[in-house]
């Protein structure tokens, strides 16, 4: 089988990683140059499968032109209720997930970093940041994950979530 993603190391490349890797799957890894080419010969049936981050999909799957099988998150998508999840499928503790955060250079004055930090939490408590993060298949962050503190702390978790896949694959930088 080969599965696409939309460049070596991208979002969607990990994820097939961490669920090829959870299924015991040896797939080839097609990269292509973003999402759409990749789509797009997805779509050709020229690729067996992707993982692809949901606005790069929402609208071929609402369409009926692709068939998705899962979502990656622990919980169901609230743009496809009806679709279960990984772990609700039997893949217990699979939780793969896009997530976006500020970063700054070490050294930068804290009120610097505290003012974009609160620019960026009252944008994301506007119900337009809202909706339009909802449409596009994106959760809004929850109130307690916004901190420099938590932050921290998971982006320490993710290395150790996917040090072991992605050593196992042969990803590296390029």
């Amino acid at each position: 089988m080969r599965f696409a993603s939309a460049g070596s190391g991208s979002a969607d490349h990990l994820a097939c990683v961490l669920l090829n890797a959870t299924l015991h799957i040896d797939a080839t890894h097609v990269p292509y140059r973003g999402g759409a080419p990749a789509l797009i010969d997805l779509l050709a049936g020229r690729i067996d499968y992707s993982c692809f981050i949901m606005p790069t999909a929402v609208q071929q799957v609402e369409a009926g032109a692709l068939k998705a099988l899962a979502v990656t998150t622990h919980a169901r998508s609230p743009i496809f209720p009806d679709l279960p999840s990984a772990e609700q499928q039997g893949l217990k503790g699979f939780d793969v997930y896009t997530w976006n955060a500020l970063f700054f250079p070490k050294g930068t004055p804290e009120p610097i970093v505290r003012r974009l930090h609160d620019a960026a939490v009252a944008a994301l408590n506007t119900l337009d940041v809202q909706n339009r993060l909802r449409e596009i298949g994106a959760n809004v962050v929850a109130p307690e994950r916004r901190s420099s503190d938590y932050l921290a702390q998971f982006v320490k978790d993710q290395i150790e979530k996917w040090a072991a896949p992605i050593k196992a694959s042969g990803i590296s930088a390029d």
